[in-house]
């Protein structure tokens, strides 16, 4: 597999190699040693987790204090969606940044995005299915959302999904009352740079 570091510090993008014949295909979703050669410890998932959404559905900007936070292996194998991981670490050099990766079916594709990014997807076309490995368990108390329609970061959704057809944002109540960024750091809400950087450097 190929594993490439986005803009974002803290995201990669892992793209598998596709054995097909005439039966149908196989490959490496995830792999320990490639994953450990690259970001420097351990993947140890705690929990997986399974959406399946409409074609416009958004999800997201949703992130965990730190520490633990909540670091995500997320692939989607079934449909597609745009998938982005946001900086929303307070004092790092990209804050308020973005980059994506399309996850689907076709390349199969997947992004790992680590302790302190905040995370969005769309869904490009009905019945997108997306598949999180998680690093913790879900714990609503630390659990949290910046809208994933703040102006602040701005994020381009698409205006077409992957069949051609406009697409219709659609988000959960949660997500539509969702604070800003800024809203959200004024709360103290957001996890900064240099916790981040400490908590990862003391991963196995």
């Amino acid at each position: 597999m190929e594993i490439r570091e986005l803009n974002i510090a803290g995201a990669w993008e892992i793209t598998p190699k596709q054995f097909p014949d005439d039966r149908g295909l196989f490959l490496e979703a995830y792999k320990s040693t490639a994953f450990e050669q690259v970001i420097g410890h351990k993947l140890n998932v705690l929990q997986a987790n399974t959406s399946v959404s409409k074609a416009g559905t958004v999800r997201g900007i949703h992130f965990a204090d730190v520490p633990p936070s909540q670091a995500k292996y997320v692939i989607c194998p079934r449909g597609a969606v745009l998938d982005f991981a946001v900086d929303i670490r307070v004092g790092s050099p990209t804050f308020r940044q973005y980059d994506s990766v399309l996850l689907d079916d076709t390349d199969r594709r997947a992004i790992y995005l680590s302790e302190g990014l905040g995370h969005v997807f769309v869904a490009l076309e009905d019945n997108s299915t997306v598949v999180y490995m998680c690093s913790a368990e879900y714990a609503p108390g630390r659990e949290h959302g910046v809208s994933p329609l703040s102006e602040e970061v701005a994020i381009p959704y698409p205006k077409v999904g992957r069949d051609g057809q406009t697409l219709e944002l659609l988000l959960s109540p949660k997500d539509t009352e969702a604070p800003g960024l800024s809203e959200a750091a004024q709360a103290g809400l957001l996890p900064t740079w240099d916790a981040c950087k400490t908590f990862i450097n003391k991963l196995d």
